[in-house]
């Protein structure tokens, strides 16, 4: 069965971290671009952050930038969404999906690929 599935969402207070992990069975993830979006009820969904199946360039969205890293170990079939500094704003469901590419206005989500179920994230005191 070919799937992402995330974990590792959870609640956390503001300052904190989580890692999220996304685990993809059926193919090969290494083949992929990955990346991580989120999304709030009634917001726009934001790409977050991803990296490149070639030379492991990344992106982040400048709400993000200098607090969470992206990261990948093909031999597990899974990549990592390490969020530090989290702020309430950080709240969404974060959803992982392959293959991503980076265009002029942020990143693009797959139009025939794949999607993970979603982990939720809150951040709150």
């Amino acid at each position: 069965q070919v799937q992402l599935v995330e974990s590792g969402g959870g609640l956390v207070q503001p300052g904190g971290s989580l890692r999220l992990s996304c685990v993809a069975s059926g193919f090969t993830l290494g083949y992929y671009a990955i990346g991580w979006f989120r999304q709030v009820p009634g917001k726009e969904r934001e790409g977050v952050s991803c990296m490149s199946s070639s030379d492991g360039s990344t992106y982040y969205a400048d709400s993000v930038k200098g607090r969470f890293t992206i990261s990948r170990d093909n031999a597990k079939n899974t990549a990592y969404l390490q969020m530090n500094s989290l702020k309430p704003e950080d709240t969404a469901v974060y959803y992982c999906a392959a293959p991503v590419r980076v265009g002029v206005s942020g990143m693009v989500p797959p139009t025939n690929g794949y999607w993970g179920q979603g982990t939720q994230v809150t951040v709150s005191s």
